[in-house]
């Protein structure tokens, strides 16, 4: 009964989503509290929150102070420079911005931390989104997929977890994996080409200041049409999510028509570029630089918990460029937004994580599953895990995972003479699908920011995330792995 209900849940609070008839916070601890009471549970339902809420404060206080962190980096123009360069090399080119998405989401994500990645891609390429009328969809699913296949990095997290669980070497984990996530970050990367043509022949001929692009589909209809400004619309319409606008980054219908290059006055409506605005600290770059430098290293080192430090990083960054109070509640108060946003969305997320842990639901939805697998497939329990891993690690959190279940697909596999290193290896498949998951509160800091509807995200990036992390199971395979 638990399972069938368990499953019922996830599929419930997933339709409502998806179809908008709920928003995410609210399906999250209304659907959750009310499957609580028909499990006959309810008089539970407070511990199950106050647990789930205390298992996810330190992530919600890391969330917290990250996005004030970067956002007063941001703020400072410590990320201008990252964004010239971003806008030299994608022009105005939709090929080339969701390529640029790929790739800046891969390179960041190597300080294994989501919610940082996050931030720093959607700060850096939102307003040249908005710019160009690309759909934000594509720039969060391509991002969440390229920081999916990343997690998998020793710090990131889920392969800490499989080697803790499994009482084996991370490296013995992951460095035998290396080519077939480097296949998966290849199959991002053709997936962003792929979806940049199709935004490409969606948007036609697209022009940013005096950077000319002629695309394909214009070559077809032998004439050249060029908008000068926001951007250009060939065919087709506006992107989802991009109706709402914040703090300038771009009005969404129109921008002041430039004649200069990417880095003239004419690119002030692209936030992050504007070369005026008042809370630029350029004599302090070079200390911001080595202090988000620093910042980083000690997250990788693992030196202090990440809540500590982007509370310290947070608190230090105001104080040397902000040193007036009144400055200071100032930039406060401009991300308080996404602040309140964002941690929100984890508490809520907590709700639904409680309830699922605290009734036992995502323990028999699991035994279930595993003790549906045929006896014939024992000898290869490492594509099943591989399998299994693509929808356990979307449906249940990472702990869950790999402390619940690995486990016992590893007795299960060592009963056929399956070692538990392949287990653990192949348990690493599903990362890609992971970071889109509901229960991760990472996703939130990404569709937030984008303003992006969390149904809308989904729909559109579950099937290409999947595929993704099919692609790393089949080279798996194809190269022994596994």
């Amino acid at each position: 009964m638990l399972t069938i209900l368990g499953f019922v849940m996830i599929a419930t609070f997933l339709v409502l989503i998806m179809m908008k008839k709920m928003s995410p916070m609210a399906a999250l601890v209304l659907i959750p509290a009310l499957f609580c009471v028909l499990v006959g549970q309810g008089t539970h339902l407070g511990d199950y929150v106050l647990k789930g809420i205390g298992d996810l404060a330190p992530t919600a206080a890391m969330l917290m102070f990250a996005i004030i962190y970067f956002g007063v980096m941001i703020d400072v123009g410590l990320f201008d420079p990252v964004v010239r360069g971003i806008l030299k090399f994608c022009k105005a080119d939709p090929v080339r911005v969701v390529v640029g998405t790929a790739l800046l989401a891969a390179i960041v994500s190597l300080d294994g931390d989501g919610s940082t990645t996050f931030m720093i891609t959607v700060s850096a390429l939102y307003p040249l989104y908005k710019r160009l009328k690309m759909s934000l969809v594509v720039m969060t699913g391509v991002a969440a997929t390229a920081n999916g296949v990343m997690n998998t990095l020793p710090w990131g997290g889920p392969t800490a977890r499989a080697a803790t669980a499994l009482k084996l070497d991370a490296g013995d984990i992951f460095v035998p994996m290396i080519p077939a996530l480097a296949v998966g970050l290849v199959a991002v990367f053709a997936l962003a080409y792929v979806l940049g043509r199709r935004e490409r022949k969606r948007l036609g001929v697209l022009t940013l200041g005096d950077t000319r692009v002629v695309t394909e589909a214009a070559d077809e209809r032998e004439s050249e049409q060029v908008l000068v400004g926001a951007g250009a619309v060939g065919t087709g319409g506006g992107p989802a999510g991009s109706t709402r606008t914040s703090g300038g980054a771009g009005t969404g219908s129109g921008a002041t028509p430039s004649t200069g290059g990417p880095q003239d006055e004419g690119d002030a409506d692209l936030q992050v570029l504007d070369p005026h605005r008042a809370t630029l600290r350029p004599k302090l770059y070079w200390f911001n630089a080595a202090l988000t430098v620093a910042l980083l290293t000690l997250l990788i080192l693992q030196a202090l918990p990440i809540p500590v430090l982007f509370l310290l990083g947070a608190a230090l960054a105001l104080t040397v460029n902000f040193p007036h109070m009144k400055d200071q509640k100032a930039r406060v108060a401009a991300h308080a937004e996404n602040v309140l946003n964002v941690s929100g969305m984890v508490f809520a997320a907590a709700v639904f994580t409680g309830v699922l842990t605290g009734t036992g639901m995502v323990e028999h939805m699991a035994r279930w599953l595993v003790s549906g697998i045929p006896d014939a497939l024992g000898p290869h329990m490492g594509l099943v895990t591989g399998v299994l891993s693509i929808p356990l690690t979307y449906f249940m959190s990472n702990d869950g995972f790999y402390f619940g279940i690995v486990p016992i697909l590893a007795e299960a596999g060592a009963a056929h003479g399956v070692a538990p290193i392949e287990i653990a290896r192949a348990s690493l498949v599903g990362q890609a699908l992971h970071m889109s998951s509901p229960l991760v509160p990472a996703v939130y800091v990404l569709v937030g920011m984008a303003k992006v509807e969390f149904g809308d995200h989904t729909k559109f990036t579950v099937k290409w995330a999947a595929l993704t992390s099919l692609v790393v199971l089949g080279a798996g395979l194809l190269f022994g792995i596994l």
